[in-house]
């Protein structure tokens, strides 16, 4: 999860993040018809990046706004149901806060929830008397100092405010509280808080039944940034989990993590639970170390001879490579860089058990390196380009609007490449986590996947690097320069063939790689030719394809230029002919 300090300094940009991926997620489909809507074009203004921001698959809602849905509810069921406000309130959140629960059960059986929750069909009264015995604390008072609830069980003012503060401070649950009584089950409501309660017990009891609303409402939750008070609303079928708060902080409504799409949840939890847990310290130390044989603590062996000495109190002397007493060990045996009781016994197979473990572990260690590695160099990469995206929106920009004598309106496309090059970040971190998790012996789909990602990182990077060393160019010259219009058209178009990589990715990530077997038997585009594809344009500046192919997942086999050609939505290189993108099925 961002810092408030990150968070807050992507204020206007990560907003549109949720926004490069919207509509169903393809997998209904046999195409994989997902609308992705990556940044597909030029923004004229800032109005129109606001515009992007609007969400389509959830409502953000203020406190306000939370209070006032809260009291519409509340009045609507107290309307329909001819029953006084703070019952409407109890049933409600007995029922989570769900309007259509609340009329099924009660008109199916009213006597059953009434009882359920405590609300009595005829009130009793308190006695007709001069004055009344406290049920807590046995003292005589006059009548109207006493007060209950409509089981009519009278206590005190000085004891209903004990009860209600102590039950109250104990947490939530002041939300059902019921009659002090121990044999009696009538609830008290809010109009018994807010007539007997103090104002701070009063304000504690008015957060509980806000945060009620929220977090037992299925169609809820609060924002998990941190300090954040906005609740997200869903809106069921919408499709994509990614939602991107007021506060510009972008998580899966689903299980709250940050947004991690392509990548379904369950793999991210596992994910984000390995990386807490013990297990890859044990992994480290099984890989490189040995245990004393005598006090069994873990020793590493970093330089020197295998002589080695115990931490005090210990003080054991031994063999690193046969873990025996160093007094049986001399001149004979090898000295003090071989042992050839070591080697003997490896021969024989005595050491076979401890070695496979070793191996096993430092197998295990240096492939969870490798993926974690990657994870968090383009987590921190994806910072730094937000806050160079920040920036470039409040200071740069203008500058260079200057500097080139033209209207940042013309220049909204060096903010679309950041933008993308912020989404595409998020994306390819969370490809590590899928593909640790791909099982090892589905050679043809982790094939695919490390092509479809090396193509989109390779891509990412080109596009990376234009933004930001090539551009510096025209922010350090001291006046217009000519070539300023080339260097717009480059830049327009990598990010345009970045995005239909990672659209190409993010869509064979969502369907588990199911054209794995179709790709294994058709020619594909090499790495090679993809990477000449972004590199190389022509006179008009367009991008065009680089015409060498190699099959993925079958023989490789060569074919003439003349036999390719390049898609134009997602530059894959096709036979001749085919009608339909291999990759995508865009009909050319």
């Amino acid at each position: 999860m961002d810092s408030d300090e990150d968070m807050h300094d992507a204020v206007d940009l990560e907003s549109v993040d949720d926004d490069f991926y919207s509509g169903e997620t393809g997998m209904d489909g046999e195409d994989g018809g997902a609308d992705y809507n990556f940044v597909d074009h030029v923004l004229d203004d800032s109005e129109d990046i606001t515009s992007r921001r609007q969400q389509q698959n959830c409502i953000i809602l203020s406190e306000t706004d939370i209070r006032q849905l809260q009291e519409e509810d509340i009045n609507r069921v107290s309307t329909v149901l001819s029953i006084p406000r703070y019952a409407a309130c109890i049933l409600l959140r007995h029922c989570n806060w769900s309007i259509s629960r609340v009329h099924d059960e009660w008109f199916a059986d009213e006597e059953h929830v009434r009882k359920a929750v405590g609300l009595l069909e005829t009130v009793v009264k308190m006695q007709n008397a001069r004055e009344l015995n406290c049920g807590i604390c046995f003292d005589n008072y006059p009548r109207d100092m006493m007060s209950s609830a409509s089981c009519g069980h009278p206590f005190c003012g000085a004891c209903w405010r004990g009860y209600i503060s102590t039950s109250i401070s104990d947490g939530p649950g002041c939300l059902m509280l019921r009659c002090p009584d121990p044999s009696c089950g009538a609830a008290v409501g809010q109009n018994m808080i807010d007539v007997l309660a103090t104002d701070e017990d009063k304000e504690k009891y008015s957060r509980y039944l806000l945060r009620s609303y929220v977090e037992d409402n299925k169609k809820m939750k609060w924002c998990p940034a941190p300090g954040c008070e906005f609740a997200v609303e869903f809106v069921m079928g919408s499709g994509s989990y990614d939602v991107c708060c007021s506060c510009s902080y972008n998580f899966c409504w689903n299980c709250t993590e940050e947004a991690h799409r392509p990548v379904d949840c369950v793999t991210v939890a596992k994910w984000i639970l390995k990386n807490c847990a013990e297990s890859e310290n044990m992994n480290w130390i099984l890989a490189n170390s040995k245990p004393c044989p005598r006090c069994k603590r873990p020793i590493e062996k970093n330089q020197g001879c295998m002589h080695i000495t115990c931490t005090p109190p210990c003080k054991f002397e031994f063999c690193w490579l046969c873990l025996g007493p160093w007094s049986e060990h001399g001149e004979r045996t090898g000295g003090f860089y071989a042992c050839n009781r070591y080697e003997t016994g490896k021969q024989e197979g005595a050491y076979d058990e401890s070695e496979r473990r070793r191996e096993m572990a430092k197998n295990s260690l240096e492939k969870y390196t490798h993926y974690y590695e990657r994870w968090a160099t383009n987590q921190s990469s994806r910072h730094k380009a937000r806050a160079d995206l920040q920036s470039m929106q409040t200071e740069k920009l203008q500058k260079l609007s200057d500097m080139q004598s033209q209207p940042e309106s013309q220049l909204k496309f060096i903010i679309e490449a950041w933008l993308q090059i912020v989404e595409c970040r998020r994306v390819l971190k969370w490809t590590y986590a899928y593909g640790y998790y791909l099982p090892e012996q589905e050679h043809a789909k982790r094939q695919f996947f490390e092509y479809l990602q090396g193509e989109a990182e390779s891509g990412l990077e080109r596009l990376h690097q234009c933004a930001e060393k090539e551009l510096q160019v025209y922010l350090d010259a001291e006046g217009p320069m000519s070539d300023f219009n080339d260097f717009r058209t480059k830049l327009a178009g990598l990010t345009s063939v970045t995005r239909n990589y990672f659209e190409n990715l993010v869509r064979a990530l969502e369907t588990g790689l199911k054209d794995v077997g179709s790709s294994s038997n058709q020619t594909t585009c090499s790495r090679s030719s993809s990477s000449k594809m972004l590199g190389n344009k022509n006179k008009g500046g367009k991008i065009k394809a680089a015409g060498t192919s190699c099959g993925l997942g079958a023989p490789n086999r060569s074919l003439d230029d003349s036999n390719l050609w390049s898609c134009d939505r997602c530059t894959y290189t096709n036979p001749r002919s085919t009608r339909s993108c291999q990759m995508c099925e865009y009909r050319r």
